[in-house]
């Protein structure tokens, strides 16, 4: 009795993706991967842009990345021009700008035409906005020194004589 080989399958004909390094996913994948320089999935973007796959997939819903093109199997395949997008937006959030400024950032940086005008508004705006807020954490930085210090003399006044209520939270209780 002799064994029959088993008949071998292409493997385009495959029901599954088996991933993006793959000898499946290479041969179906080759064309477009030349066509469109190289792709990579959401974990290899991740580690080339310092961020999270969460991240990543939160610019994209937030529509700071373009949507992906994807294989076959819904993996998400991303370009080398992604792992820069997503420095830049890394970079600008590190800074304070908000998502609705990135997006602008990103939309200028897109023009690279003159943009200086409209770029020099947002840095004057964001200046602006930080100055408020550093007036602000001024404030709030006296007022909790104040309070250390009510709290301070309190405590000396606790060692020669019975203690009394916290003269911070009374104060908080009558305002």
């Amino acid at each position: 009795m002799a064994i029959q080989p088993l008949a071998r399958s292409a493997p385009f004909d495959l029901p599954i993706d088996s991933g993006l390094r793959s000898r499946v996913y290479s041969f179906g994948m080759l064309a477009n991967e030349q066509s469109n320089g190289t792709k990579m999935q959401i974990g290899e973007l991740a580690k080339r842009a310092a961020l999270t796959v969460d991240a990543i997939r939160f610019y994209e819903k937030r529509r700071l990345l373009p949507k992906p093109l994807r294989t076959t199997g819904r993996f998400r395949l991303y370009a080398a021009d992604d792992v820069e997008r997503l420095r830049f937006i890394r970079q600008m959030h590190g800074l304070g700008f908000s998502l609705r400024e990135m997006r602008e950032l990103i939309d200028l940086r897109a023009q690279k035409a003159d943009v200086c005008r409209s770029m020099r508004g947002l840095l004057k705006q964001k200046l602006a906005d930080i100055r408020v807020k550093l007036h602000e954490f001024r404030r709030l930085e006296a007022e909790l020194s104040a309070d250390l210090q009510k709290c301070n003399k309190e405590l000396k006044h606790r060692e020669r004589h019975a203690a009394d209520a916290c003269p911070v939270l009374q104060e908080i209780a009558a305002k």
